[in-house]
C-alpha cells in the first residue's frame, strides 16, 4: 500500500472513530456541538420563577457549552406547562423549573390534568425555595394576622384575596389558614402574582399570601402592607415580619420549592449531569448571592433519586392539603 493509499486509511479510520464517539455520547461530545436545550415555565416571564430559570440558563451556557433559552407556558398554576413537558421527548433537551403547586398540588384539584406526576417525570434535584409573605392594601384597618382574622370575623365575605392560580401556593395555603383561623375571605385566581398584586395595590383586592420576590417593591414603596412572614424564620429586612407561627399558627409553613424535572424515561446520566451543573451553579457565591436577591432560599436535593421519593412525599402532603381545603374545580 502506498503512501496516499495509507493516509487515506488513516483519515477514514479516525473519521469512523470520532463518529463512534459521538454516537457513543463520550464527555464533552455532545456538548461541543452546542445543542439547543429548552427550560419550560409555568408563570409568566418576571415572575420569581421565571428570572431563576433565567440565571440558571445564563450560567449553563458557558458551563455546558449549550445554548439554553426560557419559554414561559402560564396557566393553571403552572400544569399547562408541566402538561406540555409531559409530551416533550426524552432525549435531555427539555426540562422544566417545576413549581410545586403543579408538580404536588394541582393534580389533587382538578379532576383533570394532562399528566401523572408520579410516571411522567423524572427528578434531577432541586434548586430552593420560594418563601411566601402576607400582605394587604394598606388602607385597611390591619396591621397583623390577628387585626385580619377579627377583620374577617366582623365582617363575613368582605375580605378577598388574590392568588397566582388555582392550584398554587398562594391559593391553598391561604385556604389552609383561613381554615385554621375559621374566616371567610373571597378567593380571586390569577394567571400569576403581577396582576394580582397590582389589584391589592389598587383595592380592587384586600389582600395576598405570595412570593417575597413579587411582593418586597410594593412593600418597599409603602404600596402594600406587610402583615406576616409564611417562612418558619423571619426574613432580613424590608421583609422582616413576625411569622404566622410567632402569630399563633403553630408549624405553619407557606413556601414552594422549585425542582429540576425531565420527561420519563430520560437518561440517567443526563439527569445527573444536569443535576451536578446546577448544584456547582448554586454554591457559587454570586449565584447564591443573586439568587437571595430575587426571593430564592437555595436548597439541593442530595442526587436525582432523592428528588424523585421528594415528589412522591410531597405529592402525598399537598394532596392532604387540598382534601382539607375541599377545594375541587372542573
Amino acid at each position: 500500500m502506498n503512501k496516499i493509499d495509507q493516509r487515506r486509511r488513516s483519515l477514514m479510520v479516525a473519521g469512523m472513530a470520532g463518529a463512534a464517539s459521538a454516537a457513543i455520547g463520550f464527555p464533552g461530545i455532545a456538548s461541543a456541538q452546542g445543542k439547543t436545550i429548552k427550560i419550560i415555565v409555568g408563570f409568566p416571564a418576571g415572575q420569581a420563577t421565571d428570572s431563576v430559570a433565567r440565571l440558571l440558563a445564563e450560567k449553563l451556557r458557558p458551563a455546558t457549552g449549550d445554548n439554553y433559552i426560557v419559554e414561559n407556558r402560564p396557566g393553571q398554576g403552572g400544569s399547562i406547562a408541566l402538561g406540555a413537558l409531559a409530551k416533550a421527548p426524552n432525549d435531555g433537551t427539555t426540562w422544566m423549573l417545576a413549581h410545586m403547586s403543579a408538580v404536588a398540588a394541582t393534580p389533587h384539584l382538578y379532576k383533570s390534568v394532562p399528566y401523572d406526576t408520579l410516571k411522567d417525570f423524572e427528578g434531577a434535584g432541586l434548586v430552593g425555595d420560594l418563601p411566601f409573605m402576607l400582605v394587604c392594601n394598606p388602607s385597611l384597618p390591619i396591621n397583623n394576622v390577628q387585626e385580619l382574622v377579627q377583620y374577617a370575623k366582623a365582617n363575613p365575605d368582605k375580605l378577598t384575596n388574590a392568588s397566582s392560580g388555582n392550584g398554587t401556593v398562594s391559593h391553598l395555603a391561604m385556604e389552609e389558614l383561613k381554615r385554621r383561623a375559621g374566616i371567610k375571605i373571597v378567593h380571586v385566581p390569577y394567571k400569576g402574582s403581577s396582576q394580582g398584586l397590582t389589584d391589592v395595590v389598587s383595592g380592587n383586592v384586600s389582600c395576598a399570601l405570595e412570593t417575597a420576590a413579587a411582593v418586597r417593591p410594593f412593600v418597599q414603596s409603602g404600596k402594600l402592607r406587610l402583615l406576616a412572614a409564611g417562612t418558619r424564620k423571619r426574613l432580613a429586612a424590608p421583609l422582616n415580619a413576625p411569622t404566622l407561627a410567632e402569630q399563633g399558627f403553630t408549624d405553619f409553613n407557606a413556601a414552594t420549592w422549585l425542582m429540576a424535572l425531565y420527561p420519563a424515561g430520560t437518561p440517567k446520566p443526563v439527569l445527573k449531569s444536569t443535576f451536578d451543573a446546577i448544584g456547582k451553579i448554586v454554591r457559587d457565591p454570586e449565584t447564591e448571592q443573586r439568587l437571595v436577591q430575587m426571593g430564592l432560599l437555595p436548597r439541593l436535593s442530595a442526587s436525582p433519586e432523592e428528588s424523585q421519593a421528594y415528589v412522591k412525599s410531597e405529592f402525598k402532603f399537598w394532596g392532604d392539603v387540598v382534601k382539607r381545603s375541599g377545594a375541587s374545580l372542573d
